[in-house]
């Protein structure tokens, strides 16, 4: 099996994705979609169900990752937005050095949405380990924010898609220019 279940990058930026920022479709809407969405992922078992609490988290761990995704386009590593670090501390996560190397592996039982959660969050130290962190980022056209794996020679993309996002604030751009002065 290829795709988002085997890269933690592109599982960060599909969770990220949950929400359709352009038309405010949020497919984390309620605690099942929470659970639904886990389960699709392999991060808990089918049926495995979710409460209100792991809808916060999941919706605060999903908007600081794409807090601390936008960081990534500047010059130097921001620190943790503090809605992710308050995310973060709610999971239940614990480093185990059995195995190559250590790795943080979720504390509750692992059939709990808050458990797939903090498997989830274990993917940000899987994705940093791959060199794939830094990569990470959201498309800075502000109607958008779509999250993406830059994959550019000089880790400079600005927006998830030049064909769309990149045309659009280009073309605003231009407008902006060819507009005549206010008098």
């Amino acid at each position: 099996m290829t795709g988002a279940q085997d890269d933690p990058a592109l599982l960060l930026a599909d969770f990220v994705n949950t929400l359709n920022v352009e038309d405010g479709d949020d497919r984390l809407a309620t605690p099942a979609d929470v659970g639904g969405w886990l389960a699709e992922r392999g991060l808990v078992p089918d049926g495995a169900s979710a409460t209100t609490a792991d809808l916060r988290v999941a919706t605060a761990l999903r908007e600081g990752l794409r807090e601390a995704m936008s960081a990534h386009h500047g010059p130097r590593e921001a620190d943790l937005p503090e809605d992710l670090d308050d995310a973060l501390a709610a999971l239940p996560l614990r480093i185990t050095l059995t195995g190559a190397r250590p790795a943080l592996v979720p504390l509750d039982p692992p059939g709990t949405a808050a458990a797939g959660l903090a498997r989830l969050a274990a993917a940000i130290t899987d994705s940093v380990a791959a060199g794939t962190w830094p990569r990470l980022k959201v498309c800075q056209e502000d109607t958008c924010r779509w999250a993406f794996l830059d994959t550019s020679k000089n880790r400079s993309r600005s927006w998830c898609s030049m064909r769309v996002c990149g045309n659009r604030t280009k073309t605003r751009a231009y407008r902006a220019r060819r507009r005549p002065a206010a008098r």
